[in-house]
């Protein structure tokens, strides 16, 4: 993730914020609201981050054949990270 759990609180916060001025929800628990806003962003800023583990888990299991045919990890790690965003529909 490229941004701190700090400055994402910051920005529900902030979205929070910006929201109840606005008057575009209306809510008796700010701190609730706030809470899930922070979950929500982390959920999709971590995103790649999942993406990425999952693609050192693939790249793991076939270490051994790759080393043999003399795959470019590099090269295998862009091709199914693509593929995983394709599959995942994700925006990254």
């Amino acid at each position: 993730m490229h941004f701190s759990k700090e400055y994402v609180g910051y920005l529900a916060r902030e979205v929070t914020n910006k929201l109840v001025e606005g008057e575009f929800i209306e809510t008796a628990d700010k701190a609730a609201v706030t809470q899930r806003i922070n979950a929500a962003l982390l959920e999709e800023l971590t995103l790649e981050d999942r993406i990425n583990d999952e693609v050192r888990i693939i790249l793991d299991t076939y270490a051994d054949e790759m080393q043999r045919s003399g795959a470019n990890y590099q090269e295998m790690f862009k091709k199914i990270k693509n593929e995983l965003v394709r599959k995942y529909k994700a925006v990254l």
